[in-house]
């Protein structure tokens, strides 16, 4: 990590542990034989083990869905002066998208730069995340390292003013529709959050194009993404939900404990923060 960093993190990791607990559990079958009652006080534990880690379990999901509850849409927003306002701007669980906006002057106090592979030299606001982000960038990009998955960070952190000049240059050249399609309108950006980074590889050339989602880099991101706690933000065909059309390149913190859940639903962000979606 790269020095200037404000703050520290405030998640706490818990699934993690126990979906690796499960998983010992669950493979300790015996292949030599035996009565279904042992077999089954061989997966159980001793004393009662199975049970208690059940409790576990449980709990930790009555906790993730407390957590949505406690970050949905409808918790999360005021209104002022004709314009929705998130009201948790700090949350790694923060949802900022084109109806709900970051507070006017809103800019991370722990933004720091990642120590990963750019797609560009020089400094540059876009080289920074927010702290907790970046760390878990870096465990991200030395996994695909480790398995010879070239990735290329492009673009992160985007401040109001940078989005300023990016919208009215699409607008210019793309049209109004067009540019709100492709790009966030100023305060309506979650690279503003510092919790989003655009990642491309020199296999399509470090490009933001759809086809990085069928290259093997894309493909790969978008499975172990959720391990580090970042998921696809606008998945293909979620347009009508999301606001944007589909971005292989664009992924989103929201933190470990909650990204693999999230990917497994299936839903997008917004959905898995509607209320309409969480069962208590």
């Amino acid at each position: 990590m790269k020095s200037q960093t404000w703050g520290k993190r405030h998640w706490m990791r818990v699934l993690g542990p126990m979906i690796v607990l499960s998983g010992i559990l669950v493979g300790c079958g015996s292949d030599t034989g035996g009565s279904a009652q042992q077999e089954g006080q061989a997966l159980q534990g001793p004393a009662g083990q199975g049970d208690q880690l059940e409790v576990v379990e449980g709990q930790a999901n009555d906790s993730i869905m407390a957590m949505r509850s406690e970050n949905s849409l409808q918790a999360t927003i005021q209104e002022q002066d004709g314009r929705s306002i998130v009201t948790n701007p700090e949350a790694v669980t923060v949802i900022v998208n084109k109806q709900r906006s970051l507070p006017d002057g809103y800019e991370p106090k722990d933004l720091v730069e990642p120590n990963v592979k750019f797609s560009f030299d020089g400094a540059n606001e876009k080289r920074f995340m927010r702290k907790e982000a970046a760390e878990a960038l870096e465990k991200l990009f030395a996994r695909a390292e480790s398995e010879n998955i070239e990735l290329r960070a492009v673009s992160g952190y985007r401040s109001y003013a940078r989005q300023k000049v990016i919208f009215a240059n699409n607008v210019r050249t793309k049209g109004e529709k067009e540019a709100a399609r492709v790009s966030s309108v100023p305060g309506n950006s979650e690279h503003q959050t510092g919790l989003s980074i655009d990642v491309s590889s020199p296999s399509v050339d470090n490009t933001l194009e759809q086809s990085f989602g069928e290259t093997t880099e894309g493909k790969w991101l978008a499975e172990h993404a959720p391990e580090y706690g970042f998921v696809i933000r606008y998945p293909e065909g979620a347009e009508d939900k999301t606001g944007y059309i589909y971005e292989p390149w664009h992924i989103r913190y929201v933190g470990t404990d909650v990204a693999p859940d999230l990917a497994k639903s299936e839903l997008t962000v917004e959905e898995y923060f509607d209320n309409a979606f969480i069962k208590l």
